[in-house]
């Protein structure tokens, strides 16, 4: 049976046509549908089925991916309640601000080495943590799985091969290396900087493993590469199926196999520590995207990440994150999900060109790490500056605390904001420099004309002032410029902003104005558009949200 049958054939050109036809009644062309992500990339709004290289598909267990969770307490207890409860793997932080390299014993005590793998993350620890790791395997007289964490951007060369010549003459289950390119989205990086870093740092690695005489597959067979999965569920897919096409690129050229054993990561720059109940929508897209996208292992943030050590019940909702994608949405049911989609396969294929792209402009720059550090720093600060800018122009909100604040939210105990580079914290900071206030700092809302006439833009003002942490006081609804003027002094705020809509701003903007500038206001703004005599800027949807409020807060007087 044919569903299309007795109806005449559509093409792109008739689409393109209708939509056309709908956008110019609003004054838009087809360049509205479009949007461009970091990487220059453009998103169209219709894909036909591309003609594209083929994408590596990942193995599929029977259970999916991989459930790997972070420790960086020692706390034996918390460990096996994990993996009593639905995590599979460990990842363990090791260092002074971590789990003691002597304290590794006591938190895998009850741990089956040869059934749970562990993943060190240990930086320059990394030899005596292995040699604790693999110490406590020979006293049981059994394997380990996992991986010992090394990596050329924190040990010399001689301790990875050193390290990958151990696993790869005793241990078969137990890789050495980790590709992290995670701390290049944490700068800021766009997907393909990420993954061209990936390539990079993985390269030097196969360059001195073989040097130091592993064969070219056995040096494949020591890598684990690590990235980071967003709340962008489609930009996620794309970025771990196109890792896969630059990777096996790479083993073409080389000789060794195309398979990539790959760890995705919950973003920590997207987390925030306001509203943190949030995150866990955030992570629960990100490991969507990370499971459909293919990842081995997926490792979710627990939603309080940001705020403090993670507690029982922040560790728990990461770990049924997991299972509630897995067992009860069956996002692991099938290898490549997203293959066949026009968008995602368009996108994995461009995202995986401008990779190698990026890739080669580093090999030529002297690699990773290397001589090219400093260019790979350049370019990652131009992305993260206008990503800098889209966050503080709110066309990249974070719900929570950019959009939507809750000034009565009740914080976390025991929490401080915690790790640098996330997307909120230059609001985050403004609302903690007004909750440290003894009173907090108010701005007064002059609507202007009925409830109907004022609501939507004083709605908007109001949102805008509270993601830095001001609380907002109206005037309710009039026009009388002197009566609003009392009320604002009654307010006892300092600051002003104008509501209405296009209609009465003419007639009544400008006497409004005055009467607050008479009744004391150091400032009065103007909720949408319009240029009028005393006031002094205007609010509006894409203005700079962040340099609005740092200028109340001047002047408000409230020291930053």
């Amino acid at each position: 049976m044919e569903l299309a049958a007795g109806y005449p054939p559509a093409t792109r050109d008739d689409w393109h046509a209708m939509a056309l036809a709908v956008l110019g009644k609003s004054g838009l062309d087809f360049e509205a549908l479009t949007s461009r992500t970091y990487d220059g990339l453009t998103l169209q709004p219709l894909y036909d089925a591309p003609d594209l290289p083929s994408v590596p598909r990942p193995p599929l267990g029977a259970r999916g991916w991989d459930v790997r969770q972070r420790h960086t307490v020692a706390d034996p207890e918390a460990v096996l309640a994990d993996l009593e409860n639905g995590v599979t793997s460990l990842w363990l932080a090791v260092g002074p601000d971590a789990i003691p390299v002597d304290g590794l014993p006591r938190v895998l005590k009850d741990v089956y080495l040869d059934l749970a793998p562990v993943v060190l993350d240990a930086g320059a620890l990394v030899e005596r943590a292995a040699d604790v790791l693999l110490g406590l395997a020979a006293e049981r007289q059994g394997s380990v799985r996992g991986n010992l964490g090394a990596s050329l951007a924190s040990v010399e060369p001689r301790v990875v091969a050193a390290l990958a010549r151990r696993c790869t003459q005793g241990y078969p289950e137990l890789r050495a290396v980790v590709v992290d390119a995670t701390p290049y989205h944490d700068m800021g990086g766009s997907d393909a900087q990420e993954l061209g870093c990936s390539l990079a740092l993985g390269v030097a690695h196969l360059r001195t493993l073989t040097g130091a005489g592993l064969s070219v597959e056995e040096a494949f067979g020591q890598l684990e590469f690590r990235f980071a999965a967003s709340a962008d569920q489609f930009a996620t897919i794309a970025k771990l199926r196109a890792a896969r096409v630059v990777w096996a690129r790479v083993a073409e050229v080389c000789g060794g196999p195309e398979r990539q054993l790959q760890h995705a990561v919950t973003s920590s720059a997207m987390m925030t520590a306001r509203d943190p109940w949030v995150n866990m929508l955030r992570t629960t897209l990100a490991c969507f995207g990370a499971g459909v996208g293919g990842a081995d292992a997926v490792t979710v943030r627990p939603f309080d990440a940001a705020v403090r050590e993670p507690d029982a019940f922040g560790r728990r909702i990461a770990r049924n994150t997991h299972a509630l994608l897995m067992e009860e949405s069956g996002a692991a049911r099938v290898a490549d999900p997203a293959g066949g989609s026009w968008y995602v396969e368009r996108r994995t294929a461009e995202l995986a060109e401008a990779a190698w792209t990026w890739f080669q402009e580093i090999e030529a720059a002297g690699g990773l790490p290397g001589g090219a550090e400093e260019l790979v720093a350049g370019r990652i600060a131009e992305v993260r500056a206008r990503r800098d800018a889209d966050i503080a122009h709110r066309r990249l909100p974070i719900t929570g605390v950019s959009e939507f604040p809750n000034l009565e939210e009740k914080p976390l105990p025991g929490g401080t904001p915690r790790g640098s580079g996330r997307y909120a914290e230059p609001f985050e900071e403004l609302r903690d420099l007004a909750d440290a206030q003894p009173e907090r700092p108010k701005v007064f809302l002059a609507t202007i004309g009925p409830v109907a006439a004022h609501t939507a833009r004083a709605a908007f003002a109001a949102n805008l002032f509270r993601a830095g942490g001001l609380a907002t006081e109206s005037a309710g609804p009039g026009v009388d410029a002197e009566q609003i003027a009392t009320a604002f002094a009654v307010s006892g705020a300092r600051v002003a902003c104008l509501c209405s809509s296009d209609k009465l701003y003419p007639e009544h903007a400008e006497a409004v104005a005055a009467a607050l500038k008479r009744a004391g206001a150091r400032r009065v703004w103007l909720a949408g558009k319009g240029e009028y005599e005393h006031v002094d800027g205007r609010v509006f949807a894409g203005c700079d949200a962040l340099a609005v409020l740092r200028t109340t807060f001047d002047d408000l007087e409230v020291a930053r």
